[in-house]
């Protein structure tokens, strides 16, 4: 799917997506990003639900997002509470969707001015 990008003056936008890919602000990502309105996108090392641990979600803890949109690939699964609770504690909450239903939510979030956060599982 394509999207249109907005003028609003944001970074990070997902501009398009599909089974194996996501653009954000137009350049095109083949593997799993976290992503943040206005912070450099950054490759997220998992290639499938499986592999995820408490470390991939602790990576996102330094910046203090109010949310983070956890897009679990194709179909919608939901990580191990253990494996969030870094989130957890510091209170940021795990909202989880599909991967596809995740990049729209980031965007409308983003465009609401909220401190938002993506974790975009794409698998391998």
């Amino acid at each position: 799917m394509k999207l249109h990008q907005d003028s609003s003056g944001a970074l990070n936008t997902v501009t398009g997506y599909g089974v194996d890919y996501v653009e954000i602000n137009l350049v095109r990502h083949s593997g799993s990003l976290l992503v943040l309105p206005d912070a450099p996108v950054i490759p997220w090392p998992v290639s499938s639900f499986g592999q995820l641990s408490a470390e991939h979600f602790a990576m996102l803890v330094d910046s203090a997002p109010e949310v983070v949109v956890f897009g679990s690939g194709g179909r919608l699964r939901f990580p191990h509470p253990r494996l969030t609770a870094a989130l957890s504690a510091k209170r940021i909450g795990v909202e989880t969707m599909d991967f596809k239903a995740a990049c729209r939510t980031y965007n409308i979030l983003m465009a609401e001015g909220r401190k938002v956060a993506a974790a975009l599982l794409i698998e391998a």
